[in-house]
């Protein structure tokens, strides 16, 4: 399955939430978008809810089916919580800690922010956005006057999503710095990742 990119609203609109943050300006109803959307619908299954919930997470982070597969796998081999574990590679790809830093509105802008090379990590340039940041990464903007330029636009308007704590940012340097991993409690919290795992787990 390709990654989503069509509109934003219907997809907010489809699960009752702002998967995608920039577009929050969506008209809640109480049932999906559609013309079948007012009419009946049948109480959910334990698998359709797992379902959910795992396109949600995926849409979320812009993943496609194999990228989201893959990377559960990965987090099912690590010890401890596979569904923290899950978590914290979704938030150490360096498009959503370049998201988190605010040098990109959205994930979408993120990952094309770094797939354009505008980003150094640790001084080097770094165009992968499923490269997985660690503790004490340094993520910095070239030189280059357009990555500079589109890096503090979004800056200046990064007060609508704050970063969150294990990160650093220098406005003046236009860097950021991966202080610590996420602690649970710093997880996306909207997600029952738990219903993902046993989707995966079937």
């Amino acid at each position: 399955m390709s990654r989503y990119t069509g509109p934003t609203t219907r997809i907010n609109r489809r699960f009752g939430m702002a998967l995608f943050p920039a577009n929050k300006a969506f008209e809640r109803r109480a049932y999906p978008p559609g013309q079948h959307g007012p009419s009946f619908r049948r109480k959910v299954s334990d698998y359709g809810q797992g379902l959910i919930e795992k396109q949600k997470l995926r849409m979320m982070y812009g993943l496609t089916e194999k990228q989201f597969r893959n990377m559960f796998e990965r987090a099912k081999s690590k010890k401890g919580v596979t569904g923290e574990a899950f978590l914290t590679m979704l938030e150490t790809r360096l498009d959503n800690v370049v998201y988190r830093l605010g040098f990109a509105k959205t994930r979408q802008a993120a990952r094309q922010f770094v797939n354009h090379g505008h980003l150094l990590v640790n001084g080097k340039k770094v165009d992968i956005p499923s490269y997985f940041v660690v503790a004490g990464d340094v993520i910095g903007v070239r030189e280059k006057t357009s990555s500079r330029q589109v890096a503090t636009q979004n800056l200046e308007g990064s007060q609508y999503h704050p970063s969150p704590p294990w990160v650093e940012v220098n406005v003046d340097s236009l860097q950021g710095t991966v202080t610590r991993l996420p602690q649970s409690d710093e997880l996306e919290q909207s997600i029952n990742v738990q219903l993902v795992v046993e989707f995966y787990s079937r």
